[in-house]
């Protein structure tokens, strides 16, 4: 890993520099919200804010995009990859474990050449956040505040400059040409350390428990009559999932012309909080209550994707707790549940020394 310093007022130029040869997407103001959008100028880049609406995940897996055009008169059937050289800048550090958890599902079984060609043409820039986003953040809990162990490249604001971090040949191409890089002093190591130091307070724990008994305390409520409690709530909107960095669900659908001759399957993305989602051939839908599908929902997230890939399926970026209609939380619900596990523990000592 190697590290570089980058005066603030030669970002610009660096931007510049890589709408060249790059699409730049990065988060950008639209009316008082920042949204990860095409850059055309430097200056529309906002490297200093919050959070957005929609993660950068849109870019890598596009809410609806072609996956075959076919025509029948021609006996044509031509798959659609998309191959643009993309750099998605200003990532959070929460972001960025959400696309390698993406990377290792797409990665399953069957490669996803979609996705993977997205993804090897793409490069990311991530930041250090150094203030949590929102109220509803627990991205400290889920251990997502620090950057994974693969990127290519990291930036961390020393106040007039970068720290600017290279982990890959991507990173490392990125900067070909840049000539306003510097090598760090001994200052430069002070002030990262002070930063850094600094962050850790700014973030607050806001679960009563460990991401480590997430697992077992959704296995011991899968049957809680929480679940029913919050399915009279619950809207089945699906707003949570069209914010999630981490979902991934998606519907096929073929559209084809009047004339029958041509057409194209599309992907577009789905959600499990839906009443039709869980419908099947016949009618029948095996998860007809509201209470299931959200069940549903936070054992996928707390249980099911730390055995499969194995990595946290939430990243505790709150947006879904920000767009939710009904204010149902994750922070809320896993504490909720936490204090119910205590409680019944309590109980069962209790019955136990009696």
């Amino acid at each position: 890993m190697i590290l570089k310093i980058l005066p603030k007022e030669a970002v610009n130029d660096w931007i510049d520099h890589i709408l060249v040869d790059y699409r730049l997407i990065a988060p950008k103001s639209v009316k008082d919200q920042c949204i990860f959008s095409e850059i055309n100028f430097s200056d529309q880049v906002e490297l200093e804010y919050r959070t957005t609406i929609l993660p950068p995940k849109k870019v890598l897996l596009p809410m609806q995009e072609d996956l075959i055009r076919f025509n029948v008169a021609e006996n044509l059937e031509k798959p659609v990859i998309e191959d643009i050289p993309t750099v998605v800048m200003g990532v959070h550090t929460c972001d960025l474990h959400a696309i390698r958890l993406l990377d290792a599902v797409f990665a399953q079984d069957l490669s996803d050449q979609h996705y993977f060609s997205r993804r090897e043409n793409t490069t990311l820039v991530g930041i250090e956040c150094l203030q949590p986003c929102s109220e509803h953040s627990f991205c400290k809990d889920m251990g997502t505040l620090s950057t994974p162990e693969e990127f290519d490249l990291h930036l961390i604001d020393l106040g007039n400059t970068y720290a600017l971090y290279i982990g890959s040949e991507k990173g490392t191409k990125l900067l070909e040409g840049v000539n306003s890089l510097l090598d760090p002093t001994q200052v430069d190591h002070n002030q990262i350390n002070r930063v850094m130091n600094k962050k850790w307070a700014n973030f607050p724990y806001q679960l009563e428990a460990d991401i480590t008994e997430l697992p077992s305390l959704m296995t011991f409520f899968y049957r809680s009559s929480l679940w029913d409690e919050l399915g009279e709530q619950c809207l089945g909107c699906g707003s949570c999932n069209i914010v999630c960095p981490t979902c991934y669900c998606f519907d096929i659908q073929d559209r084809v012309d009047l004339g029958l001759n041509a057409g194209e399957r599309i992907r577009q993305w789905d959600s499990c909080q839906l009443d039709q989602f869980a419908t099947v051939a016949g009618g029948h839908n095996f998860r007809p209550k509201q209470s299931s599908r959200l069940r549903h929902r936070f054992m996928r997230k707390y249980k099911y994707q730390s055995i499969d890939p194995g990595l946290v399926g939430c990243v505790g970026c709150g947006r879904c707790a920000a767009t939710c209609l009904v204010n149902i939380t994750p922070i809320a619900v896993l504490n909720q549940l936490f204090r119910r596990h205590s409680a019944a523990r309590k109980i069962r000592q209790e019955v136990t020394i009696a």
